[in-house]
Formats: structure tokens, sequence, C-alpha cells
């Protein structure tokens, strides 16, 4: 078996199934009537996002990112939304629900969910704000749209899913997004072979990661950057390296 045949059976071994029928679409619909009835007449739309909607999700992360859309004009605060979808769905019985960044996760019969609240600009952009679940921040404006998009048509997809692999396997805290953006900047340019790609985003990672800038696409007063701090950069640098001085690929990824 050549080396990129090894990370396409691994590529096949953790891809998560998507579309109609898959168990993340059917735990979308199965907790959307919740939604409608948490978000009332402020509703717009809710539709998959994330890694699921870019085709890079796979099996042992979050299955699901619901984005739900609310109507511009809400009389309500981000924090408040924030806070009462998350009480929403505690008194749901989802009793493990958790606030994360700008989300609220939960599980549904073994389905890891992210559910993002977000209310759009108005117009005929898809922009919205988030609210930030962090010091110091309160909110910031993005375009989900455009986040999947540039996945998509990165032509770096494989390499994204064999990156995140590899993260779940070093247990690594390495956000979704920002992990997609550092693979398409380490390979661009490179036309080559899955494998060879694969170690060049691993040389990118252990040299020039930990002080790259990655801004937000949609935004560029959002970097994206900032969602980790240095020191957690340099754990993901320096798992790179070593997997990079590995001799053998089952043990730089399996």
């Amino acid at each position: 078996m050549t080396a990129d045949e090894y990370l396409q059976s691994l590529i096949s071994k953790y891809r998560a199934s998507t579309g109609q029928g898959s168990p993340a679409y059917s735990a979308g619909n199965a907790i959307y009537p919740i939604i409608q009835q948490w978000a009332r007449a402020q509703l717009r739309e809710v539709r998959f996002s994330g890694s699921n909607a870019k085709g890079t999700a796979i099996r042992g992360t979050t299955d699901v990112d619901l984005f739900i859309s609310l109507k511009d004009g809400t009389q309500e605060t981000l924090k408040q939304l924030f806070d009462m979808l998350f009480n929403k769905m505690r008194n749901s019985g989802y009793s493990g629900a958790r606030k994360q960044n700008v989300s609220i996760h939960v599980n549904h019969n073994g389905i890891d969910m992210d559910l993002v609240p977000a209310v759009h600009l108005g117009g005929n952009t898809e922009d919205h704000w988030l609210y930030v679940n962090k010091a110091n921040r309160e909110r910031t404006k993005t375009n989900v749209n455009d986040h999947v998009e540039l996945v998509r048509n990165s032509g770096r997809v494989n390499e994204i899913i064999v990156t995140k692999i590899w993260r779940k396997n070093h247990n690594l805290d390495f956000p979704s997004f920002y992990l997609e953006l550092a693979v398409i900047e380490a390979l661009k340019y490179k036309r080559s072979g899955l494998a060879v790609h694969f170690l060049a985003v691993l040389d990118y990672l252990s040299n020039g990661f930990s002080s790259a800038r990655f801004v937000d696409p949609a935004n560029t007063t959002n970097i994206i950057s900032d969602d980790l701090t240095y020191v957690e950069k340099r754990a993901i640098a320096s798992q790179a390296g070593q997997s990079r001085r590995q001799q053998s690929w089952g043990s730089i990824v399996w």
C-alpha cells in the first residue's frame, strides 16, 4: 500500500456521512422543532454549517453544526438570545447542554451537535452577528456561507480531513476553521500527492504556524488566530514536529 493509499483508507474510515438519511441529518431534523418553538416569529432559517456543510467532518468529533439565523431587529441582546437558547435546550431534556465559544453544545441520541444562534444584519448579504462567550468580547460579525464556500472550493478537502484525523489522534485543541485555514495556507501553490501535501502541512504547523496571523475572510477585524493562546499554538507545533520525525505512516496518523 502506498502512502497515498494509506491516507485515502483513513479518509474512508473516518469521513462522516452527510445528507438525507444520515444520522447527522436525522438529528438536525429532530431538534429543529425545539429551535422553531424557541425562536418563534424571529426565526429566519436553520441550516447545516461547519464541517458538515464543508465536507470535512470526521467521525468522533461534533457531528452537526446548526446555524440558527434570526431576523434583524430582534428585541433581545445577543447575550440574552444565547442564554435563552441554552435554557431552552436544558428545559427540553438536554441536561448536558453546555455553552461554548459561539455555540450551545448538545447531544441528541449519541450525535454531538453545536447550535449557533446568530442575528442577520439585514439586506441582501448573509452577514450575521454572533455572540462571543468570552471575556472582553461581546460579539463578532461573520458570514458562514463564505466560510463554507472557501473550504469546499479550496481543493484541499482531503488534506483537511487527514489533518483533522491527526488532530483527533493526538487530542489537540485546534478549532476547525482555524485548522482549515492553516491547511489551505500551508498548501498554497502546491500540486502533488496527498501524502506529500500532508507532510507539507506538518512542516508548516511545526515552523511558521505559531506566529502566523489568520483573519476571518468574511470580516478582517475578526482574528481567527486569537482563538488559541501562544502556548496552545506551540503544543500543535510541537506535536507536528514530533509526527514529522516518525519513520512510519502508522506512527504519524492512524
